[in-house]
């Protein structure tokens, strides 16, 4: 291990599932990580312990007040069999982007992502090596006060599960079809839409299945206030390739959260010397482009599906193809060298990876 955690081993494995038929979050490796906060004495008692239940008070202030945040990255496995992690500080770094915001008491970087690294070596056998698959981890916090009263919690639970996963979706690198929300919000300047946390996906679950519906993948969201400027696509950020530029709405909002593949994205594609702006764009903005025959490609990035090319949006009943519903040069391009690099068939010009 990289570093010294208490480590209590699992005595009845689990069966492990077909790597051909993993779906994704459906199945769970057989350690955890665990470690505890109590105010006065701080995070403690850092421990990796076999997978299973946790036993919650009725009033635990998490299940009545949803003070909690989470993180998604992904273990990879290179055709020499070594494991590979992505970025893993950025999401530690935003694990604290967003413990800020719901008042959770900030974590040590250095000590999760060793943390990580350590859950993933002891379930080392748990990562897959079949097309398209990896480990999914799942580093959470949740407030564990036994108190019914609106106030930050005196104490909390940070923990790290694995799943082994396939493709997020089954359409995998093909184009999905997007279904504009009009009705729905998912945040507002000044709410929590920049953090990782559990409500701002709960508030986006009728949109989600009322879209589903209707035969589209997910939805895209665009601002609270004046239903106009685009926001992201599902639970992704989303890039629009117009007349050669790369366009992305700003962060500046707060009501996006800034993803790690959002970040790698844009900076892959300024090493190639294809311009990038960040700023906010209207969905206007995006069907004159291709009233005008430039709107030339459009995808959403995140770490689940790493690249999802968008082929179709419908908006107030407009339905435009963009790119003839094909994945595009570009998006195709993207998702190749990222994920390239996170299974080290790229060479990582950029210091990304990190071997367990």
């Amino acid at each position: 291990m990289q570093a010294n955690f208490k480590v209590e081993k699992n005595n009845m494995p689990k069966q492990k599932p077909d790597e051909k038929s993993l779906g994704f979050g459906q199945y769970f490796t057989d350690h955890m990580f665990v470690m505890d906060y109590t105010e006065g004495k701080g995070w403690h008692d850092p421990r990796i312990v076999p997978y299973g239940d946790i036993a919650l008070d009725p009033a635990t202030m998490v299940l009545h007040y949803g003070q909690a945040i989470f993180e998604g990255l992904k273990a990879y496995k290179s055709d020499e069999g070594k494991i590979l992690l992505f970025r893993p500080e950025k999401n530690m770094e935003r694990v604290n982007i967003s413990n800020e915001r719901l008042c959770i008491p900030p974590i040590d970087v250095d000590l999760t992502v060793e943390a990580i690294k350590a859950i993933v070596e002891m379930d080392s056998d748990w990562v897959p090596s079949a097309e398209d698959t990896s480990l999914y981890i799942r580093p959470f916090i949740i407030s564990t006060d036994p108190f019914l009263g609106v106030r930050p919690s005196f104490t909390y639970k940070f923990m790290i599960i694995l799943s082994p996963v396939g493709a997020y979706y089954p359409e995998g690198i093909n184009p999905v079809k997007i279904y504009v929300e009009n009705n729905y919000v998912r945040a507002v300047k000044g709410g929590v839409g920049y953090a990782k946390t559990p409500g701002n996906y709960a508030a986006s679950l009728k949109a989600q299945m009322e879209a589903q519906a209707k035969g589209y993948t997910q939805v895209l969201w665009l601002d609270g206030l004046e239903k106009r400027y685009i926001e992201e696509v599902g639970t992704m950020n989303v890039f629009f390739k117009i007349d050669g530029e790369v366009i992305t709405p700003t962060l500046e909002d707060g009501s996006i959260l800034g993803g790690i593949t959002r970040e790698s994205t844009i900076q892959l594609l300024r090493h190639w010397g294809v311009k990038v702006t960040e700023r906010r764009i209207s969905i206007e903005e995006i069907y004159q482009a291709h009233e005008d025959q430039k709107l030339e490609e459009a995808f959403g990035t995140g770490t689940a599906a790493v690249i999802s090319p968008i082929g179709e949006l419908n908006w107030n009943e407009k339905i435009i193809k963009i790119n003839d519903g094909k994945t595009g040069e570009l998006s195709k391009k993207i998702y190749e060298t990222i994920t390239g690099i996170q299974y080290g068939k790229v060479k990582d010009e950029f210091g990304w990876i990190q071997e367990v």
